[in-house]
């Protein structure tokens, strides 16, 4: 039985409720590093290429990465590039790479299968087998560097 002399415990809680509905969460989200903006031995030590072998690659892969929208602060194609490539570099969790560039593992998720599939686009560019040579000789060459 509720005291008489408070009021009711149950709109005293949908009052509040109310009052939390009303107040309206702002969203901080940092501010995003230009990671070309650092040395080459630093750029060299975390993502395993210079600044002009990034701005090479990115100028490849950009219109299979680029985001359609800015809404939401997306990353830019810069960004997505230079998370899968620290990924790459790393050798790590999505976890540790997400840390370390302030982002989620569903984000760094995305840029990472988002470079893959721009790089898996331009395989056939860069990636040629001898025509010339039958496949079983190419077989045997592997075999022959690689080892059984």
């Amino acid at each position: 039985m509720a005291c008489p002399f408070d009021n009711d415990p149950v709109d005293e809680g949908a009052a509040l409720l109310r009052r939390e509905l009303n107040i309206r969460w702002e969203m901080i989200i940092g501010l995003r590093i230009d990671v070309l903006a650092f040395p080459d031995r630093y750029l060299f030590e975390r993502y395993r290429f210079t600044s002009q072998s990034i701005i090479y690659i990115h100028n490849l892969i950009r219109p299979h990465i680029c985001n359609i929208t800015n809404r939401s602060h997306a990353l830019t194609s810069h960004q997505i590039l230079c998370v899968a490539l620290r990924f790459f570099a790393n050798g790590s969790f999505l976890y540790n790479v997400g840390d370390a560039e302030h982002l989620s593992k569903a984000t760094v998720c995305r840029a990472v299968r988002n470079v893959c599939l721009a790089l898996k686009c331009l395989l056939p560019i860069f990636v040629v087998f001898p025509g010339h040579k039958p496949v079983r000789a190419i077989k045997e060459e592997f075999h022959r560097i690689a080892g059984e």
